[in-house]
């Protein structure tokens, strides 16, 4: 009898990335804007995010617009973190844009175009329109449908309530049409839009909630409306500066958003929109929403960009702007001149300056403990010791970077947590900066365009000796 061959079936998981800041969830402050000494993915640099949480609550408070933070300090130390975490504090409604100054120099645009693009998707408006909607229970729809085929269109009834009153509708086709979509019983509540005619399905009522033994978990009770059936009703959408005027500046309207290649916005658009938006401000319609623009790797902007920054902040619809950096006293781009962050002084001179500090050792073991966490792989006490007297004597970057490889070598020995033998095989196999440059100066002759000449090398290498 042959073999019967049932061929392997292997569960399909969802791929999780897990980025470098993947695992902050907020700033780590408490009610009294107080860091916790570990919160929300956040550890250490206590002052610095007290700082951010102050220039946070000023933007929800929106006391704040117009004004520029700079967070300096060494490569390592956290500042993207910060930046993230002031960005998931800010919540959705708050428009938060983050760019990096190398990007300037790879788009097909201007740089100023560019910027001014990143400043308009930092500031948000927020639109009230009132609407007449009729809101209830549905107690019973009936459909009547000819007997006739195309003879005549479907017509019927809904039956609506609230906890005061209940009244019958006359449905036309449309009607009938979109309660067919939305697929619409007895026992939803649902909120008609009178201008539009379109049907929202709220949820189920509470009072239908034993209607059935089993539900799906998509499944939305909700209590039956109060009062009248018909009501005004404020909606809010909120959209950016940046939407708007793609939607505005393209003969395809807010397809455009989909598309991706927005290109350069005329300034005519804009003064309209910004016109316009006034305009909806004094009626009361609308009001501005003042974001946060990150840029990060600031000193990549040339003197150009920090000028056209310097005018930008100056405008009343201005975002929040937090710049960060990790150079020291450098050459400003496009300049020969030398300056503190490669920033110009005019420019420096408007930053609210939040300085980061490097991580002491016990900060650095309880950051590779949530990464461990987050990057689901588990370690013993050992190897944790070992790891953080490696991001101690390295950098925090390579100690991070060494978890998931510790984890595959202690897959591949077939273990179940990664441990110092583990550690120490990716440590030998992968150097960190000190080692890559200990081992370029022991074998710098045998590069090439090596800047050392080889006399001076060998000079050197005998002083160590006989030193």
């Amino acid at each position: 009898m042959a073999e019967v061959k049932i061929s392997e079936m292997r569960d399909l998981t969802r791929i999780e990335r897990i980025g470098a800041h993947s695992h902050i969830r907020g700033l780590g402050l408490d009610s009294a804007l107080e860091p916790r000494l570990s919160s929300e993915g956040m550890v250490g640099q206590t002052c610095a995010r007290k700082a951010a949480g102050v220039i946070v609550k000023m933007v929800q408070d929106g006391k704040i617009a117009g004004r520029a933070v700079l967070l300096a300090g060494q490569p390592g130390t956290g500042k993207t973190a910060i930046a993230m975490g002031m960005a998931k504090s800010l919540g959705q409604e708050t428009p938060f844009a983050m760019l990096a100054g190398s990007e300037l120099y790879s788009l097909e645009m201007s740089k100023t175009e560019a910027l001014m693009q990143a400043f308009r998707k930092a500031i948000g408006v927020r639109i009230k329109e009132e609407a007449e909607v009729i809101e209830g229970e549905v107690v019973e729809i009936q459909i009547d449908r000819p007997a006739v085929a195309g003879a005549a269109s479907k017509t019927g009834k809904l039956t609506l309530k609230t906890t005061d009153m209940e009244t019958v509708y006359d449905l036309g086709g449309k009607m009938i049409e979109g309660l067919g979509k939305e697929k619409v019983q007895s026992g939803d509540v649902i909120a008609i839009d009178k201008a539009s005619g379109k049907i929202t399905k709220l949820g189920r009522s509470f009072s239908r909630s034993r209607d059935y033994d089993a539900m799906g978990p998509q499944t939305k009770f909700v209590q039956c409306p109060e009062g009248e059936l018909q009501k005004r009703k404020e909606i809010v959408h909120c959209v950016t500066l940046h939407e708007i005027d793609v939607i505005n500046s393209r003969t395809q309207g807010f397809l455009a958003l989909f598309t991706g290649d927005t290109g350069e916005i005329r300034a005519e658009v804009r003064e309209q929109i910004d016109t316009k938006v006034a305009e909806w401000r004094e009626e009361g319609k609308a009001e501005i929403v003042p974001g946060v623009l990150f840029i990060d790797e600031v000193h990549m902007l040339d003197i150009e960009c920090f000028s056209f920054l310097n005018r930008a902040l100056e405008n009343d619809m201005a975002p929040i702007l937090v710049v960060a950096t990790n150079r020291g006293i450098t050459t400003i781009r496009g300049t020969n001149y030398r300056s503190p962050h490669g920033i110009p002084i005019d420019f420096l001179d408007r930053l609210l300056i939040i300085s980061t500090q490097p991580y002491k050792e016990e900060e650095i073991r309880k950051i590779l403990d949530i990464r461990c966490q987050e990057e689901d792989v588990e370690m013993s006490e050992d190897a944790k010791v070992l790891l953080t007297k490696i991001g101690v004597n390295t950098s925090l970057r390579y100690a991070i970077h060494l978890i998931t490889s510790a984890a595959l070598a202690c897959q591949k020995r077939k273990g179940k947590i990664v441990d110092v033998e583990d550690i120490t095989r990716v440590y030998n196999l992968f150097y960190d900066v000190k080692r890559s440059t200990q081992y370029l100066m022991e074998y710098q002759s045998q590069y090439m365009f090596n800047e050392v000449p080889t006399g001076e090398a060998e000079e050197d290498e005998t002083t160590a000796i006989v030193s």
